[in-house]
């Protein structure tokens, strides 16, 4: 790929980047052009060296070897400040707000306008959101709590606060990833705007629709290289998946749905009110072996459902029962001995243990496991073989189980995740979000042992923001809306459309 004729120089030259970790070659002479004023897709598999290519262009890494150039100028970053100083800015997939901060003091943080007097001056702060949040489409009241914003709201405070700094050049990890669809059309058609107005986006993202349709060009990278440069309409969407795994998508197990299955979970009149004011008023039930979907736009219910079946939400009327067990009076830790399996929504929160060695993360809901642990004390051998027993099932890419849960990609935590919950056999699995912010072939790595769970017979309640992901897998698909179930949809026959309506139609 090269810069139209009689164009400028490129806005990104990356060329010969090399970049190892202690049993990683994470960039393998890396060469990457992209030019101003388009949107430049970067795909691969979860561990093929995207993220860290990024680090090194946003000045949180620095390279082995290679040359990095901005506008034609050869730079060397050494921190995320120069790179911000040569008008590089990255929003990530796990935002990074204060949510007992405003708007506008999220957005002036460490970039504090001064007035008159040496005082921070809120008022042209304010006007600056303001300008840039009409230029580009992003309406944001630069006084509301961020706690009060929604995963939508939050991006837009996010693209806000790189622009508020100058940035030309945006690095989007994973934009997508959190938000619902509706809200996903809507950013994408913001970043088209952005470049329009001259500026030049990175696009970091596993939907590869959303990277056919919005990419003016693509890089995809395999195992520390790029294997492949494609501009807009020369691959679809199959064509980047073979690309980024090297070989055809493996097929998934069959599924035998439909059949009549023994309740294995049943919740009754279930009301409860969490501290934030989030409510939960359901009747809901999951057979043994059978994937129960749970759509709904974000917020309705399904954090609440899942502290509720943990214990962490105590119920103010119904019951749960699991396997014939009423749960009440039964601690999280009771409920996890007793056959309850979680794969938690935010990974990097409540997945694994980031500054640990990896192989601790097992022992998240399943310190009691008396396999691990006796009373206080660990079976730190034990705790290993099982951790390395997940790496191994699960495809997890990691050298030794040593290294901190840190030193992996966002797919592999979450590779690592779904593998420990398995591989303990629960009775039955919440899983929410399981295949968030993962490449195609994880994804379907994930569906494959979601299906051969339930064929075993673990009852799984699949809470997920991907609507196809519930067609393909539940045998049923709940809607819930302000924390009730509005509507039950057979998933064999249901659509995305239909899902939808659901969803918003209620809501509205």
């Amino acid at each position: 790929m090269s810069t139209p004729s009689g164009s400028l120089a490129y806005a990104v030259e990356l060329d010969g980047i090399t970049k190892s970790y202690p049993g990683v070659l994470a960039n393998d002479d890396v060469r990457l052009r992209v030019v101003p004023g388009t949107v430049h897709a970067v795909v691969g598999e979860n561990g093929a060296g995207k993220s860290t290519l990024m680090k090194i262009l946003y000045g949180a890494a620095r390279p082995d070897r290679g040359t990095l150039r901005i506008g034609g100028a050869p730079v060397s970053f050494s921190s995320p400040s120069d790179a911000i100083a040569s008008g590089i800015g990255m929003v990530f997939q796990h935002f990074k707000l204060a949510e007992n901060l405003s708007v506008l003091d999220n957005v002036i943080l460490g970039e504090e306008p001064v007035g008159r007097f040496g005082r921070i001056d809120r008022d042209a702060a304010a006007r600056r959101i303001l300008e840039i949040s009409e230029r580009y489409g992003l309406a944001v009241d630069p006084h509301a709590m961020v706690r009060d914003l929604g995963v939508g709201r939050r991006q837009r405070v996010e693209l806000i606060k790189v622009l508020f700094r100058g940035a030309r050049i945006l690095i989007l990890d994973e934009p997508t990833a959190l938000l619902t669809v509706q809200e996903s059309a809507d950013l994408l058609s913001r970043i088209r705007g952005l470049c329009e107005d001259g500026l030049t986006v990175v696009f970091i993202s596993h939907h590869l629709d959303e990277v056919v349709e919005i990419s003016d060009a693509i890089t995809v990278m395999r195992r520390g290289k790029v294997v492949a440069d494609v501009l807009r309409g020369e691959a679809d969407v199959h064509e980047l998946a073979v690309l980024m795994v090297g070989a055809e998508p493996a097929a998934l197990p069959l599924r035998d749905r439909g059949r009549d299955r023994a309740v294995l979970l049943r919740m009754e009149g279930v009301t409860a009110t969490a501290p934030g004011g989030g409510r939960l008023d359901l009747d809901l039930e999951v057979g043994a072996g059978e994937i129960v979907g749970v759509a709904g736009v974000e917020g309705n219910g399904q954090d609440e459902l899942v502290d509720a079946l943990l214990g962490v939400l105590p119920l103010t009327a119904g019951t749960v029962v699991l396997d014939g067990r009423d749960l009440a009076g039964e601690s999280t830790a009771q409920r996890r001995v007793g056959g309850l399996g979680c794969i938690p929504q935010d990974r990097q929160r409540e997945g694994v243990l980031l500054d640990q060695p990896l192989w601790r993360s097992q022992l998240l809901g399943h310190l009691h496991d008396r396999r691990l642990a006796r009373g206080p004390w660990l079976r730190i051998g034990a705790v290993r073989r099982a951790a390395e027993a997940v790496v191994a099932s699960s495809d997890v890419r990691v050298p030794s189980v040593d290294l901190p849960a840190s030193a992996l990609s966002g797919g592999n935590q979450q590779k690592f995740i779904v593998g420990r919950e398995l591989d303990a056999r629960p009775d039955l699995l919440v899983a929410a979000q399981p295949t968030r912010g993962v490449d195609v072939g994880a994804q379907r790595a994930i569906w494959a042992r979601l299906i051969e769970a339930a064929e075993r017979g673990t009852g799984v309640l699949l809470i997920s923001a991907d609507l196809e992901e519930l067609l393909t897998l539940s045998d049923r698909i709940v809607v819930m809306v302000r924390g009730s179930v509005v509507a039950v949809h057979d998933a064999e026959s249901a659509t995305v459309a239909q899902i939808g309506r659901s969803m918003t139609q209620a809501v509205a």
